[in-house]
């Protein structure tokens, strides 16, 4: 294909750069944003440009003589002659065939890319390692005939290490659909890791720990979406993934008693899981079989409250130590005891921490430990389990949902916590009953909602908060990745924002592009950031050489409305 569609315009005032260049072209060549050009060039090279603005002049001086030609503002008044206008386009330079970068001559024909143009232009070409991640479409207004689709892939160690990790997605709640496309690439990873099992390639595997936080949004991953059209589960197979949902899925549901219940799903359908060998209730017990369980987990729900001098952690590290009485305590039960004791006047053991701190400190964690959670034993066998656990016994391309939606904010984030922590002890090799050839090579952590544990309001000493932080920075060594989403990018702590190799941005508002976390992107793409529609990102990856405009289709998997 090659349709010239307009020439090269350098002035005085808007020379080309080896930067951009702008070029004028009809007004019935419909052109949007991100689509790619492609201009002649210098020793019969090509040089490629994205389109990033596009305006429409005239030779009016002034709007003044607008009104002035309409008959003095008659709007009904049709002019005796249509002023001189033209539209042009600005376009950012993202290659040349020949790797020359002097800028591109005045005069010079632009024309459409082809479909391979394209993926050279944009760096898709050749990309090693690929992971399907959505598609695009090139010239989407202008007919069937020049209209270009075409998958996008990314280079899946960018991704998931070692060359680089994380992702972060962004936008706002509802329209965003932030969730489905975390999960249209996790069911890309899946199948792909599947796919070279069955082919017995010895490469490295993958597993996956979910964590749902709204709703029954990922506890149904496993069943078909019976509401995806053909068409749709075409768009699958073209993308070169099959159209079945998740495999290998188990649930884990916190456990709840007669008086409280801890999921959004019905008793009767964790039953029928649970009896299925596809779900388990999680607890949390204070000593198990000797070992020190969960209590060594107890800063985990101060994670959220300010503790300037540290007497929040001098308590939980007195506890763990078990210092006082605290070495004969085994159960919750106990353990509230101990801590009314030392909240008694005279009673102090530990002549540094203050009654009233033992005071702060039972308020805080009182409320909590009422949560049928937190229970005295463990019962395997009916299918009941801890958080380490489920993490300890994770085995390649399983995985694992972890529902907490129903919980509250404290017990979210304990719970997210936990499964960090599990992680990456895993990861490290800290569990001596776990044969180092079971644990997968890479686990990916999926969540929604990052802003309650990751943000700039939240407090520096944080236990959640270092940990997300260890494993931005230290996790693509130790291959732990991280899937995270929130509303507002600019909110999340910048060494985790950063340490992000993936970036995909959905629809958000204007007060939000105006932050500092934007002002690498042109306003153009901003302004389209305010008006994306479901199932549209922008994509910044290492691999592609500009921002990309892309799509993605509906999930496979059941959806709850």
């Amino acid at each position: 294909m090659k349709k010239i569609i307009g020439k090269i315009a350098a002035t005085e005032v808007n020379p080309t750069t080896i930067d951009e260049f702008y070029f004028w072209t009809s007004p019935e060549i419909i052109l949007n944003p991100f689509d790619v050009v492609k201009v002649n060039h210098v020793n019969q090279s090509v040089t490629f440009g994205v389109i990033e603005e596009i305006s429409h002049i005239t030779d009016s001086a002034s709007f003044l003589s607008s009104y002035i030609s309409s008959d003095f503002g008659k709007v009904e008044v049709e002019p005796n002659t249509n002023r001189i206008g033209l539209y042009y386009v600005k376009a950012k330079v993202v290659g040349n065939t020949r790797n020359i970068y002097t800028p591109v001559r005045d005069g010079e024909v632009v024309s459409f890319a082809d479909k391979k143009e394209i993926q050279q232009a944009l760096g898709l070409n050749d990309v090693k390692n690929p992971l399907i991640c959505g598609y695009l479409e090139m010239y989407r207004n202008l007919g069937e005939e020049v209209k270009v689709t075409l998958p996008v892939h990314l280079n899946a160690q960018f991704l998931l290490g070692p060359e680089g990790a994380h992702l972060n997605i962004s936008g706002i709640s509802g329209l965003a659909a932030k969730t489905s496309y975390a999960m249209f690439l996790l069911k890309a990873i899946q199948y792909q890791y599947l796919k070279r099992e069955q082919e017995s390639e010895k490469k490295d595997d993958i597993a996956f720990v979910l964590l749902n936080v709204k709703g029954r949004d990922l506890l149904a991953i496993d069943e078909p979406n019976d509401e995806l059209t053909e068409e749709e589960r075409k768009r699958y197979i073209e993308l070169g993934i099959d159209d079945q949902p998740f495999k290998n899925v188990k649930y884990f549901y916190p456990y709840s008693d007669e008086n409280m219940s801890n999921s959004f799903v019905s008793k009767d359908i964790i039953e029928e899981q649970v009896k299925s060998g596809k779900a388990f209730r999680y607890k949390y017990v204070y000593e198990d079989e000797g070992d020190e369980a969960d209590r060594k987990n107890l800063d985990l729900l101060f994670a959220n409250i300010e503790d300037p001098i540290q007497t929040m952690e001098s308590i939980v590290n007195y506890i763990i130590s078990g210092q006082g009485d605290f070495a004969n305590v085994r159960n919750w039960d106990n353990f509230l005891k101990e801590v009314d004791n030392h909240c008694k006047v005279g009673s102090q053991k530990d002549k540094e921490i203050t009654v009233q701190s033992w005071r702060k400190f039972k308020r805080i964690i009182a409320k909590t430990l009422t949560n049928p959670m937190f229970s005295s034993r463990i019962m395997s066998t009916k299918q009941e389990t801890r958080i380490q656990e489920v993490v300890k016994h994770i085995r390649k391309n399983e995985v694992c949902v972890i529902d907490i939606a129903k919980l509250n904010e404290t017990l979210q984030g304990f719970v997210f916590g936990d499964v960090m922590r599990a992680v990456y002890d895993l990861q490290l090799g800290q569990f001596e009953d776990v044969d180092e050839k079971e644990i997968p090579s890479k686990v990916v952590i999926f969540i929604d909602e990052l802003n309650k544990y990751a943000s700039t309001d939240v407090p520096r000493n944080s236990s959640i908060l270092q940990q997300v932080i260890d494993i931005a920075e230290r996790g693509r060594s130790l291959g732990i990745i991280l899937f995270s989403a929130e509303q507002f990018k600019s909110a999340i702590h910048d060494r985790i924002k950063g340490n992000c190799a993936t970036h995909a941005y959905g629809r958000t508002n204007a007060i939000e592009i105006s932050k500092n976390d934007y002002r690498f992107i042109p306003p153009v793409y901003k302004n389209m950031m305010t008006r994306l529609e479901q199932g549209e990102y922008i994509i910044q990856n290492p691999v592609f050489r500009s921002l990309l405009s892309i799509k993605f289709p509906k999930p496979l998997y059941k959806q709850f409305k």
